[in-house]
């Protein structure tokens, strides 16, 4: 095998936690495209950042879009608590999102759920205080409730001991 290692097909594939990248080619071609990585990246979020991810949602027979980037949420232990996650990540805080607008997050996230066991995990997550609902033209919208919202804030804040704030 007389062959230089420029033609001989050479693949790379790493994972970074919810992405995957594949850079084939030869290896001369592969380890230059490597070499050119971070700017290629910051190229491709600076890209998806201003141009978002188109999500469809189709209510009562018409079509609607948002623009978002749909968030990860991981290792979730219930329907309730990826719910929360979907409405407390800056994609649910962006806008008021719809019963299919939260079971596309979910499907996103490979976390599958009815849409029926959904509704019914929202109207537990209202009655709670959790969630609020209100109804548009849309159909029924759900935000995350003060009560959790005012949890996630205080979590964020720091702890005060004896006069001095820890961490400080």
């Amino acid at each position: 095998m007389s062959g230089s290692s420029a033609s001989t097909p050479f693949s790379f594939r790493v994972r970074f936690g919810g992405c995957e990248i594949e850079v084939c080619g030869s290896r001369d071609e592969v380890m230059r495209t490597i070499r050119e990585l971070p700017g290629l990246v910051a190229g491709v979020v600076e890209a998806f950042g201003a141009v978002g991810v188109e999500a469809a949602s189709d209510v009562g027979g018409e079509r609607g879009s948002v623009s978002s980037v749909l968030p990860i949420v991981d290792g979730v232990g219930s329907c309730s608590e990826a719910v929360l996650r979907l409405l407390g990540s800056d994609w649910g805080r962006l806008a008021p999102r719809t019963l299919p607008e939260l079971v596309e997050g979910l499907r996103a996230n490979a976390v599958h759920y009815p849409a029926s066991t959904l509704s019914g995990v929202l109207a537990w997550l209202v009655r709670r205080g959790r969630v609020k609902r209100w109804r548009t033209e849309r159909g029924y919208v759900y935000v995350v409730g003060a009560r959790e919202g005012a949890e996630r804030a205080c979590e964020r804040l720091p702890i005060e001991r004896g006069g001095m704030l820890e961490g400080t």
